[in-house]
């Protein structure tokens, strides 16, 4: 279409709901701006286009990729924002069966992100959305080894363990992105969004103690906070205007930093945990990955 030529094109999932929704009333508000959404059954959203997508399945992703690129007609789009999650109990399996909660948190964003990627303008933007519970230091079920078949078939149920480990994948998949010599050259920039401990989102299970504490009595919250930084509560609107803050470049990562953190209200470029710096990790989750979804490394 060739009036999608002239506008700012911004991809995104997870923005029916919590910190997407916040974020999005602030993309739509922009002048020549498209925004295509993923998301599952029949919905409308005031100032975007929804074309179906279901995260739990595969074949749902491609054809989402199909519609966008359909969609595009030869344009690029600015952004790709991965920002969906869940986490999903008693063992749950996708229809590609996988465990559901690394399926459609991790799998289901890395086959999108290969296959967007290409459809991506120079200088463009992608942001996914993880988590610090990825890190042992701030949650004592984040891993501290990374098996991606072992992820993807777990022999025992780990609800919290599962979450922790899916954001981990993200922020891995971030980091590989934006170690590849293409995504350099045609200087795009990769954001993994930690929105930090956000209170309201609806997001069915918030790790363990995380999960409880959000709903705490906002100012026990507070009190904690000054000495644990990680359980300051924020607001929905307050996680989404970060988000939009780092979409519509109006926040910016230091060249050689990939993670954005949202504590207390600010945006700090952290180092992650050891584990989400190592090269191996991050490697052996892309290889492993692409043989999940059939796609060569």
């Amino acid at each position: 279409m060739d009036n999608m030529k002239h506008k700012q094109i911004i991809v995104m999932t997870g923005a029916t709901s919590g910190i997407g929704a916040a974020a999005l009333k602030h993309l739509v508000a922009k002048p020549d701006t498209e925004i295509l959404v993923g998301a599952r059954g029949q919905r409308e959203i005031a100032g975007a286009t929804v074309l179906p997508l279901d995260l739990a399945s595969l074949e749902s992703v491609r054809g989402f990729a199909a519609a966008v690129q359909e969609r595009l007609g030869g344009a690029e789009m600015s952004t790709l924002v991965l920002n969906a999650g869940g986490q999903f109990r008693n063992a749950q399996r996708s229809s590609d069966g996988f465990e559901m909660t690394f399926a459609v948190n991790h799998l289901a964003h890395y086959l999108l992100a290969r296959l967007l990627m290409p459809s991506m303008a120079e200088g463009g933007r992608l942001v996914i959305t993880t988590s610090d519970t990825h890190d042992p230091s701030k949650m004592p079920l984040a891993p501290r080894t990374l098996d991606p078949e072992a992820l993807a078939h777990p022999s025992k149920d780990s609800t919290a363990r599962a979450y922790a480990s899916s954001k981990l994948c993200n922020l891995l998949t971030a980091k590989a992105f934006a170690a590849q010599d293409d995504v350099r050259q045609r200087h795009i920039t990769v954001i993994a969004y930690n929105p930090g401990l956000t209170g309201g989102t609806g997001l069915g299970g918030q790790p363990a103690l995380g999960g409880l504490l959000a709903t705490a009595v906002p100012p026990v919250l507070r009190l904690l906070s000054l000495f644990l930084p990680q359980l300051y509560s924020s607001t929905p609107e307050q996680s989404g205007d970060a988000l939009a803050q780092l979409v519509l470049g109006e926040i910016d990562p230091p060249s050689d930093r990939v993670y954005a953190s949202h504590v207390r209200g600010k945006i700090t470029f952290p180092d992650p945990s050891k584990l989400a710096q190592s090269e191996d990790a991050r490697d052996l989750l892309w290889r492993e990955s692409a043989g999940m979804v059939g796609l060569t490394v």
